[in-house]
């Protein structure tokens, strides 16, 4: 069975989870079941948000093999970068650990 962009994210943040703070974030509009509208984070917010234990941000969108940020992704990244954080877009787990600094800490 090929992997879904979802399973990447979660794949990603459970190894992130073994060394720090990893929140699932959702983007964009959205309505509740009775119909009202709910803003959530910016157009373009990464999929993850991350957290170091020495408190250096990390912003990670997952993509699948062959596929591309979207425009505001990738302006959402660069903006995070230009801010100091660390930020990117991965396609495997080790991509996601080497974007947060931490892949030479990987057991993978």
């Amino acid at each position: 069975m090929k992997l879904t962009e979802s399973q990447l994210v979660y794949q990603v943040m459970r190894e992130l989870g073994r060394y720090g703070a990893v929140f699932r974030t959702n983007a964009g509009r959205y309505y509740t079941k009775s119909g009202a509208h709910v803003s959530g984070l910016p157009k373009g917010f990464t999929d993850i948000l991350f957290f170091r234990p020495d408190g250096q941000a990390c912003f990670i969108e997952c993509k699948l093999p062959g596929g591309k940020p979207t425009p505001e992704q990738a302006a959402f990244i660069a903006r995070m970068q230009s801010y100091g954080s660390l930020a990117g877009v991965a396609y495997n787990v080790n991509e996601a650990l080497a974007i947060c600094g931490l892949l030479e800490h990987s057991e993978a």
